[in-house]
């Protein structure tokens, strides 16, 4: 993906951007209808003097810039919740709410990691739209971070582990009496709290998907039924889908507002010049932005950050109660910037892209320091949802310890001394009300089929999901005629429900398929395709019939998908069909991509995904090194770089920095490290490795800094595998450089010689 930076002038001895300088005030994108956003009431003017004190709901709401006839309602606040990080609804609009009550109550995370969190349950009794109900559904859980709401259960995921519960109320009184498995993985799940899993979204296609860990899970019988995804997860904190299910991610640690929107993940990664406007990297907060981890470089004369550095908590509106012009926009918050992002989504034949809907401005935005916007939802009621954790720290310990540029904003502005608060907003438009509460697990299937017409995308996810919950097959044959039939259902949307709910009952057939991917509409045939990947891989003489047919369609769209699923084809006959699309469009970008991803993927499937990324050489070099890591360093470190309790030896991951710094890891593998090390004092001192070859301790190094440390650190783009690999020739020189040495270095030693380097 094209990614651009902030083109700068010199004005006198002042440095100004070159976008201030064009424009003083804030104008709007028009979308791809032609129609113009309504603009801001006030204009864009960057306070110098944010609120600091914590301030009650209700006097927050003052803080908040919108555009005209856009307001923000309260919906829940504290001591109702406290340090909420997101949210789920049942099917008859119950809110369940994850709070993570032990993050950050200190500057150096003291406790953070005892379970004292909580599962809140909430309700709306007298349909005012603010909750006044409030019960404890799940207590003592630590760091609870995934939701999701299966029929009458909660499914829950909490930090550190990988295993999913589910949990139910089964005498009414909000709170949950029986708990079982539905997913277990015994492995402690590492990465910081920071860099673990979000998300649980179930997609139209059926998959529930998550981020960080390359894998996705389907409902089967009761269970999670988990897949592998071999070109590899995506994203941070936040995910989501638009209509069609394309999955949306963010990387916050790349300061990349959204990725993986092109293709499906379990194809691979497909990254495309253009998918962003020229300036959609930078970001226009209302207030200075001192608190940020990259300190004074990352920041615009006017001291207010220049691009995105922790985005978080995506969703792509779909409901039926705000301005028409919103509908499939993209939302994702900015809590360092302290704002939310809209951004128009454009699908040209194919090609994915995205467009800030107003220029040098951000669509949420406020003066409050402690506004820590972190997810957003569109709720059962047609209008958008922001969680806002409402704190002072928004960084986790690692990036906070003391002696940092972050540190010391933290303390001089008291940030830390706000906690243990939280509040729960709703996005409305003056003159449009409310939509009503759904009563989906009330319903009966025939309801439940019509309700996958509804304008409003969290009805028809929630109708869909509830129908194959239930496993109802009753309704198979409606559902085939709402898939099928065109003219009696022109609402296209309706029909890929219908498609997508037939498979998840197990109830679509080789006939229903044939005929959809007849249809006139290039959506239904997207689906189809996708659908018939079962029949493909088994070689089904009658579908590749259809897949070679299609090969002759105009659309680039509906060829991407023909490349993307005859991949999976068990079949000669599916090679000239492939070669035929790519001989028609030689230098077609989309189908290129498309092509080089399959390729990649097939890579990840081979080597797996994180070696995939990795040239030969360097592969080679990590491979031996782990081989190297398993026989001789895993006594002292531990199997996966975790530590011992014996505390022998340092942990090579979560907080501790010790692989960060190439040159200082090389050195104490060449002459080893004895005394404290940052402040800790372990049982034995680290022997001197110098005696083995520089490749021998370059293969250690990369396979430590690479395997172990993506998982407190995961990045995955050329200039992280550049930073991160250590070559043979970098070991020769620092080898040289420190001959004649043959004491074991101290940790201060260290820290002295990366001091004089920085001056």
């Amino acid at each position: 993906m094209r990614r651009t930076s902030i083109k700068w002038r010199h004005e006198g001895a002042l440095i100004i951007p070159v976008c201030i300088l064009l424009s003083t005030i804030t104008t709007c994108q028009s979308d791809s209808k032609g129609k113009v956003e309504d603009p801001f009431t006030t204009p864009h003017v960057v306070s110098q003097t944010p609120i600091t004190i914590p301030q009650s709901p209700e006097q927050a709401l003052s803080s908040f810039r919108l555009p005209k006839g856009y307001r923000l309602e309260l919906v829940a606040g504290e001591p109702m919740i406290v340090e909420p990080v997101a949210i789920a609804w049942d099917g008859n609009g119950r809110m369940y709410v994850a709070q993570m009550e032990t993050y950050m109550q200190t500057v150096d995370a003291k406790g953070q990691e005892e379970p004292r969190s909580r599962v809140m349950l909430l309700e709306d009794m007298d349909d005012d739209g603010r909750m006044d109900k409030s019960s404890v559904f799940i207590d003592s859980l630590l760091a609870p971070r995934m939701l999701l709401c299966v029929g009458h259960e909660l499914f829950v995921n909490e930090t550190n582990s990988y295993n999913i519960y589910a949990y139910k109320d089964t005498d009414g009184d909000g709170k949950a009496d029986e708990k079982r498995p539905v997913y277990e993985n015994p492995k402690r799940a590492y990465g910081n709290i920071e860099h673990q899993r979000s998300g649980l979204d179930w997609n139209i296609d059926n998959w529930i998907y998550v981020t960080i860990d390359p894998v996705r899970f389907k409902y089967r019988e009761g269970k999670l039924i988990v897949d592998t995804l071999h070109g590899g997860s995506n994203g941070q904190w936040g995910i989501t889908h638009d209509d069609q299910g394309r999955v949306f991610f963010s990387r916050a640690a790349s300061g990349v507002a959204a990725s993986g929107f092109q293709i499906n993940p379990s194809y691979g990664q497909l990254d495309l010049e253009g998918s962003f406007d020229e300036e959609f990297d930078q970001v226009w907060p209302m207030i200075k932005t001192p608190d940020i981890n990259g300190g004074p470089r990352t920041l615009r004369p006017d001291s207010t950050m220049f691009g995105f550095t922790s985005v978080t908590g995506q969703s792509v509106f779909r409901g039926d109660r705000l301005p028409k012009q919103m509908y499939g926009n993209y939302l994702v918050a900015e809590p360092v910037g302290r704002f939310i992002r809209r951004a128009y989504v454009k699908e040209n034949d194919g090609k994915v892209s995205l467009t800030n809907v107003y220029r040098h401005d951000e669509f949420i935005s406020s003066t409050d320091m402690n506004f820590r916007p972190i997810n957003t939802y569109t709720g059962p009621d047609g209008c958008v949802y922001i969680v806002d954790m409402y704190r002072g720290i928004i960084q986790e310990s690692t990036w906070a310890q003391p002696g940092s540029f972050l540190y010391d904003q933290i303390m001089d502005k008291g940030l830390h001394k706000n906690i243990g608060r939280g509040r729960i907003y709703r996005l409305v438009y003056s003159g449009m009300a409310r939509g009503k509460r759904p009563t989906l697990l009330d319903a009966t299937a025939s309801q439940l089929v019509a309700y996958l017409d509804h304008p409003n995308g969290w009805w028809r996810d929630n109708a869909q999901k509830e129908l194959i919950v239930r496993g109802d097959r009753s309704v198979v044959a409606s559902l085939v005629r709402k898939a099928t039939d065109s003219e009696g259902n022109p609402f296209m949307l309706g029909r890929l429900h219908a498609l997508w709910t037939l498979e998840g009952l197990d109830a679509l057939d080789k006939t229903t398929i044939i005929k959809v991917l007849k249809d006139e509409n290039v959506q239904i045939v997207k689906a189809a395709i996708r659908l018939s990947e079962p029949m493909l891989r088994k070689s089904d003489p009658e579908v590749l019939a259809e897949m070679d047919r299609l090969s002759a369609h105009t659309s680039r769209d509906l060829q991407s998908q023909l490349l993307l699923s005859l991949s999976l084809a068990q079949s000669e006959e599916a090679t000239p069909i492939i070669q035929r699309i790519l001989s028609q469009n030689p230098d077609d970008e989309l189908l290129m991509g498309v092509q080089a991803s399959l390729k990649k993927t097939e890579e990840a499937r081979s080597y797996g995904y994180k070696l995939m990324a990795l040239d030969t050489a360097a592969r080679q070099s990590v491979i031996q090194g782990a081989i190297i890591f398993q026989s001789r360093c895993t006594t002292c470190h531990g199997p996966e770089g975790q530590g011992l309790h014996t505390n022998i030896a340092p942990p090579l991951i979560s907080k501790f920095k010790l692989i960060e710094n190439k040159d200082e890891v090389i050195k104490i593998m060449l002459h080893g490290l004895t005394g404290p090390v940052d402040g800790h004092i372990y049982t034995d001192p680290m022997p001197p490795m110098g005696m083995n070859t520089d490749e021998w301790i370059a293969a250690v190094l990369s396979y430590v800094r690479y395997d172990l440390g993506m998982r407190s650190f995961p990045k995955m783009n050329e200039g992280y595998l550049k930073w991160v690999i250590v070559t043979p020739e970098h070991v020769k020189k620092v080898r040289a450089e420190t001959h004649g040495r043959n004491d074991p270095w101290t940790w201060n030693e260290l820290l002295e010689e990366r001091n004089k380097r920085s001056q």
